[in-house]
């Protein structure tokens, strides 16, 4: 029987971002198979975290996409952002906090390009007037990143109704990054 690879990513991005501690053998049965099994698609951590790695790009690129970045003011574009992300965000927690993904070489392409997409767009909301000048456009996307994941843990812990989410990171970043009329 052939092993549904992506069955297996989306099980095990379901159980890390829940779990991040969680061992191989925990993955194989959230994925229903067994632990040679996901050794066979996967030689071990390092391994499954590296193809989640690129399921996450994959899922904020998409997201990016979606939002249509370049629609409309700054200010609505960030709003889309943070809904079409939203269901990546637990995955994306995760990781953030997998500092293997960074330890001894150069950051993924694939990031290096969502980062400089969201960066676009806090440029272009400075450029605009509608954000802060004060605040670079590098700054405000990893606060973003740090608001999907506090968020997406907030959610996942019951701390906070999942129907918060969005309202609560949109407000949060925005009350931070909108320009103020100086009195």
């Amino acid at each position: 029987m052939a092993v549904d690879r992506e069955h297996v990513l989306r099980s095990a991005a379901a159980l890390l971002t829940r779990r991040a501690t969680a061992t191989m053998d925990e993955v194989a049965k959230a994925a229903g198979i067994s632990r040679a099994t996901l050794h066979r698609q996967f030689a071990g951590r390092d391994a499954l975290v590296r193809a989640l790695e690129e399921l996450g790009i994959q899922e904020c690129e998409a997201a990016l996409d979606a939002a249509r970045l370049d629609d409309d003011t700054a200010r609505e574009a960030v709003r889309r952002l943070v809904r079409e992300f939203e269901s990546a965000a637990g995955l994306l927690g995760f990781l953030y906090t997998e500092n293997q993904l960074f330890e001894g070489e150069e950051q993924n392409a694939g990031w290096a390009r969502i980062d400089a997409r969201i960066a676009a767009l806090f440029r272009r909301g400075q450029q605009s007037g509608e954000f802060r000048i004060d605040l670079t456009p590098a700054w405000l996307t990893e606060a973003l990143y740090g608001l999907f994941a506090s968020g997406a843990w907030a959610v996942s812990e019951g701390r906070v109704a999942a129907k918060d989410f969005q309202y609560m990171i949109v407000e949060l970043l925005l009350g931070g990054a909108l320009r103020r009329e100086e009195s």
